[in-house]
């Protein structure tokens, strides 16, 4: 079985203590589990994603906007990868795909399905941040198109733990998927 990695969203906007719409500290105890997880999965050779939320500063079109605070802006350094993943992806870039999400479904309007189908991928293992939205969002629609979910308790987390508990809930008994804990 062929296996991808998408590492959601794990950026400085949504991960550092300064950073625009951060998960804070359970964010931040990620950093190690996700850029080892990034690493052993490069050095399987299977295929890496990296969907990073973009935004244009004050997008009267765009749902988010009136939502939530600006936040990943294109062109900033918010939208850096976090910590020592940041490092490693500078490392090893050709080896991963940088993919531009603009909702919250890394599916959404981008190419993923293409990608991974392209491969011959059925198996897709989800980290990142948030766990109750872009992760939640992203393994519906995996889970719509027939790919299998593998979700890493320990390489996801959120800014509201009801959300981040009732999500990992749901992609064990709703969708199927597998949860490492």
């Amino acid at each position: 079985m062929k296996k991808a990695l998408l590492v959601i969203d794990y950026t400085v906007d949504f991960v550092a203590e300064d950073g625009a719409l951060t998960c804070g500290e359970p964010g931040i105890a990620l950093e190690p589990y996700i850029t080892g997880l990034t690493k052993e999965f490069l050095d399987e050779g299977h295929f890496v994603v990296m969907p990073v939320d973009v935004h244009d500063l004050d997008d009267p079109y765009h749902p988010e906007t009136k939502r939530f605070p600006p936040h990943n802006i294109r062109g900033t350094a918010g939208r850096n990868l976090y910590g020592t993943l940041q490092d490693l992806y500078e490392e090893r870039k050709e080896e991963i795909h940088w993919m531009d999400k603009t909702r919250f479904s890394a599916f959404a309007g981008t190419d993923l399905e293409l990608l991974l189908r392209a491969r011959g991928i059925t198996e897709i293992h989800l980290v990142g941040v948030c766990t109750d939205i872009c992760i939640l969002h992203t393994s519906v629609d995996a889970f719509n198109r027939g790919f299998d979910l593998v979700v890493h308790e320990k390489g996801v987390a959120s800014f509201d733990l009801a959300g981040h508990e009732w999500a990992l809930r749901h992609f064990e008994n709703t969708l199927g998927a597998v949860v490492v804990r």
